[in-house]
């Protein structure tokens, strides 16, 4: 019997899918509670905490932050990210390995020991609870990111291309943006999501750095659960679940999601 594609295989794929989602649907659910602390099940549903969302600037302002952060952070690192991963692609030069590497090495590297690293280094010169600091954190952390979906991409690119381009008489930029951008874009772009997420969703190493003017939704939640235990971070939770579905949905009607990270035509 072949367990796959059998009733075994359902039933592993099942539970499976079941398991990953189960800690999304218990917070979806624990945030209509009309109890004042977190409980499931609840004696009675209630939109109370979805409100005292609205009733507290703190979680709105820190959202627009990070949401401006992220962007700002992802767009810098896909920016430093395309030259790079180029050069990378198109050159086999001594120490190539060993540079990329470095740029891969963030990964590596446990967010606490970044967050005091930067600490002490901010703090020298002067940039610790700084918003430069801390969109230059950001962007070295979510740098791995954008770097490794740009250079999946250019790795195959047919580098006849663009010399056909430019014996044509095209100019160099022309080139890259009319045949060598369009060809890496679904890189570029899932890059550039995998990276906003990444920074969007950074704690760990945020806490170290940021100050009462630069803090980042994550990191909000976090001082909120350490001074209560009401279900008001479960409500910020959904909210961002539901908006996160909501977008992938419009994206997948609109643009297809399939074209849109993996490109026309792969």
């Amino acid at each position: 019997m072949n367990f796959r594609n059998g009733p075994l295989g359902l039933l592993f794929h099942t539970l499976f899918i079941a398991f990953i989602l189960a800690p999304i649907v218990m917070v979806c659910a624990v945030a209509f509670t009309s109890e004042g602390f977190i409980s499931l099940p609840a004696n009675g549903l209630s939109l109370r905490w979805f409100k005292a969302i609205l009733d507290n600037p703190r979680f709105i302002d820190a959202f627009w932050f990070s949401l401006g952060l992220g962007a700002l952070s992802a767009t810098v690192a896909v920016l430093l990210a395309v030259p790079g991963a180029l050069a990378l692609a198109r050159s086999r030069f001594r120490g190539r390995e060993a540079l990329l590497a470095f740029f891969m090495s963030p990964l590596m590297i446990p967010h606490v020991v970044l967050g005091l690293a930067f600490l002490k280094f901010f703090t020298s010169v002067d940039l610790v609870g700084t918003y430069f600091g801390l969109v230059m954190a950001h962007i070295i952390i979510i740098m791995p990111y954008a770097l490794r979906l740009v250079l999946a991409s250019a790795t195959g690119l047919d580098p006849m291309l663009e010399r056909a381009a430019l014996s044509l008489g095209a100019s160099n930029w022309t080139a890259f943006r009319r045949i060598v951008l369009p060809l890496i874009l679904p890189g570029v772009i899932s890059g550039w999501v995998i990276a906003f997420i990444t920074s969007f969703d950074e704690l760990t190493m945020s806490i170290f750095i940021a100050s009462p003017s630069t803090t980042t939704l994550p990191v909000r939640i976090f001082l909120q659960i350490e001074d209560t235990i009401d279900p008001l971070v479960t409500a910020v939770s959904a909210v961002l679940i539901y908006a996160t579905v909501l977008v992938i949905f419009i994206l997948d009607r609109a643009v297809g999601l399939e074209k849109l990270f993996v490109g026309k035509g792969r």
